[in-house]
């Protein structure tokens, strides 16, 4: 069997999440730092579940997708142990990750799936299961350009799989160093913290999975401030749901989109409601509403004056 197996990975590491997970919530009751809270927790794992469910039913389309890429690919590794194929597998997946969750972030129908990750008002490693579930959906289709360029399907998933569970463990409040210079290459809790904060100058920043050096590259870095000097972390939306129950956690944006569309907009044209589906989270024709970085600039302004 082959070893560089994402479903391999996933079985092994399940029981040390538990234990890591477990752990920490024994270290916050005895802290009181109130981090977990039953009923979002066990969203979490419900969430996990459903994402892992949906994944199982969309692998072997996704498979053959990738497959076909992969057969017309540009080229072909003299046996897939080197190390230049392996360096090419785990850094090339967490560059497309960091696009993914790039266009996740900034185009309100992705958003719209991926707007369950960000939903709780806690900061945990269990929020790191907090899946956004219809990801399998089309998440596959943005690691495309590692099959053209001959990584397999297989390894593709297996790296994603390694980098997520990176990027589970950063999900803590409990590792409050910025880490030094492994901070510098690397995503650590405090970039993360920041990436989950709802604060205005935090949005949409930090959109790195391992390697911080994409925000860094592309102007998405935003380092977490001591809260002495700035004000403390807000997990969450900026405008936080009412109805928590699990249906509407995943689809509320979805519902809010449609009224947008269908009854809110309907007098706008096509073209404008359009926009009101793709363009950035908070964007409006008129102003009524605003996106991350319209708010960005409103506070820069407002210190500046």
């Amino acid at each position: 069997m082959e070893l560089f197996n994402q479903d391999i990975l996933y079985a092994w590491s399940a029981p040390f999440f538990l234990l890591v997970i477990l752990s920490e919530m024994y270290f916050s009751y005895r802290a009181k730092a109130k981090n977990y809270e039953f009923k979002d927790t066990a969203t979490n794992v419900y969430f996990a579940l459903i994402n892992f469910s949906l994944d199982l039913v969309m692998k072997a389309f996704s498979f053959l997708v990738m497959g076909v890429c992969y057969h017309y690919r540009l080229i072909d590794w003299e046996g897939n142990q080197a190390w230049g194929y392996w360096l090419l597998a785990f850094i090339g997946q967490d560059f497309l990750y960091y696009i993914h969750h790039y266009v996740d972030h900034h185009s309100r129908f992705f958003w719209a799936v991926h707007v369950t990750h960000h939903n709780s008002e806690f900061y945990n490693i269990s929020t790191g299961f907090r899946s956004p579930v219809l990801q399998p959906l089309f998440r596959y289709m943005f690691f495309l350009p590692l099959a053209f360029v001959g990584v397999e399907p297989l390894h593709i998933m297996f790296a994603y799989a390694m980098n997520q569970n990176y990027g589970t463990l950063c999900h803590t409040n409990f590792i409050k160093s910025k880490l030094g210079l492994w901070g510098y290459f690397f995503v650590t809790p405090s970039h993360h913290r920041v990436h989950h904060a709802s604060n205005v100058k935090y949005l949409d920043k930090n959109m790195g999975m391992v390697l911080i050096i994409w925000d860094r590259i592309f102007g998405t870095f935003q380092a977490e401030e001591d809260e002495n000097s700035y004000e403390k972390l807000r997990y969450g939306l900026t405008k936080p749901i009412e109805d928590k129950g699990p249906i509407n956690i995943i689809f509320h944006e979805w519902k809010e989109i449609f009224r947008d569309f269908f009854v809110h907009k309907k007098e706008l044209p096509f073209t404008t409601r359009l926009k009101y589906v793709f363009m950035p989270p908070g964007w409006s024709h008129d102003g009524s509403s605003k996106t991350s970085k319209e708010l960005q600039e409103e506070l820069k302004n407002q210190k500046a004056a």
